[in-house]
């Protein structure tokens, strides 16, 4: 059975509790050995030159497909947004990999809802943006030797809409995660089971969204985070 599973986080500058809380969020819920990285512009500067545009929300909106390039191609990674608290056990999602290792990569096939969004305008004052597949790629596992596409010169020049929308594999390479790995907050309705809690509008840590939908499973983690000895 697989045993370890890297994990990268997008690292935004403007979010930067939001890493360090969802990593705790991971540890703390693992039964199994992780390793944890922050894919942040800063460290990427000889291999990707991409610069932020003003349509990407993040930092991390194009890089984050550099995942597979950064496990060197082999192995099982995690991709997920920094806005994230984990609540169930990756071990789990390494049972559902091990089921299908056909699959280029797994995600939560969430409905088109981008016509109808609750909230136009996140974090920021950033757009929503509508298009095809949306937050499918906001946690994604990757088949790192399937992905080889994935280079470092594809990544810097392709169209976002190529990479999020997955056009870079076949539509039967994308396996399905059930829907509790990636809950929309703000979005959808949060279920009583969750393993992934998404706070794709804004997370706690803005003021304005200090009080949102599942805020508390945030605050958990801040609190065992910053507790000292």
């Amino acid at each position: 059975m697989l045993s370890e599973l890297k994990i990268f986080i997008g690292y935004d500058n403007r979010e930067k509790i939001a890493y360090h809380v969802l990593s705790q969020s991971i540890i703390e819920n693992s039964s199994i050995p992780v390793s944890i990285s922050p894919i942040n512009l800063k460290n990427l500067k000889k291999i990707y030159k991409r610069k932020k545009a003003n349509i990407h929300s993040t930092e991390f909106s194009i890089s984050r497909f550099l995942t597979p390039y950064l496990s060197n191609y082999k192995g099982y990674s995690l991709f997920l947004d920094c806005d994230f608290i984990m609540l169930g056990d990756i071990a789990d999602l390494l049972r559902i990999i091990k089921r299908n290792k056909k699959k280029s990569v797994w995600c939560v096939k969430h409905k088109d809802y981008s016509k109808n969004f609750k909230n136009k305008i996140k974090f920021l004052n950033e757009k929503q943006l509508p298009y095809k597949n949306k937050n499918w790629s906001s946690f994604m596992v990757f088949n790192n030797e399937k992905c080889k596409i994935l280079t470092p010169k594809l990544v810097s020049k392709a169209s976002g809409l190529y990479l999020h929308q997955f056009k870079w594999t076949n539509k039967n390479k994308i396996g399905a995660l059930p829907l509790n790995w990636n809950v929309l907050v703000g979005e959808q309705r949060i279920p009583k089971k969750i393993k992934a809690i998404h706070y794709t509008s804004g997370g706690p840590y803005f003021p304005k969204y200090k009080n949102c939908d599942g805020s508390r499973h945030w605050y958990k983690y801040k609190k065992i985070l910053m507790k000292l000895g």
